[in-house]
């Protein structure tokens, strides 16, 4: 099994391609151990000293380092693990998915909601996962749509230029409504 490796603009995050699906639709993103207990694939990625966060996207994970740590140690037991994983033909996740939190949306909002969600499926989600991370639409309330952002886009330093400069402009470009763009944590 080869293992590809990427960096992303955030550089305490790597992007790693095993060759194989791993979430095959949608995407999983843990923020601490406790959270990846329905993922074994992540449960063995934060057993490692210095992993502080797993994104599982499509065909990719990507896994956040502490400061104190240096990839040249921490690459190469991320790849062994992942290897592992794949090799002994575990699952990625274990039970049924859980449904990310959306806020109640007002009916009359409904078309300019589904235009946001079409924007954000077709231009911006693509972009964001071929850099390691993914962007979830949370809400839309008086003209302010909110974005949780994930994988390698979180905590990246160049996320709020992302959100505000390009997600929040091209969104207002195309949908008049929209005043602003915020990012929610979770």
């Amino acid at each position: 099994m080869f293992i590809e490796t990427e960096s992303t603009p955030n550089p305490a995050t790597l992007k790693f391609l095993p060759g194989l699906p791993v979430m095959g639709a949608g995407t999983a993103d843990f923020a601490v151990p406790e959270a990846a207990l329905r993922s074994p694939l992540a449960g063995a990625l934060f057993a490692l000293h210095g992993v502080t966060r797993v994104f599982l996207g499509g065909d990719f994970i990507t896994v956040t380092k502490s400061e104190a740590t240096e990839w040249q140690a921490l690459k190469p037991q991320v790849l062994g693990a992942i290897m592992e994983h794949f090799v002994a033909g575990r699952p990625v996740m274990e039970g049924a998915a859980v449904a990310a939190d959306e806020e109640e949306i007002a009916p009359a909002d409904q078309e300019i909601v589904d235009q946001i969600k079409e924007l954000l499926d077709t231009r911006v989600r693509p972009a964001v996962a071929s850099d390691g991370g993914d962007i979830v639409f949370r809400g839309y309330r008086d003209g302010v749509v909110r974005l949780h952002m994930q994988g390698a886009c979180s905590g990246c330093p160049s996320s709020a230029a992302t959100l505000k400069h390009g997600i929040e402009n091209m969104l207002r470009h195309y949908v008049p409504e929209v005043i602003a763009v915020e990012q929610v944590a979770q």
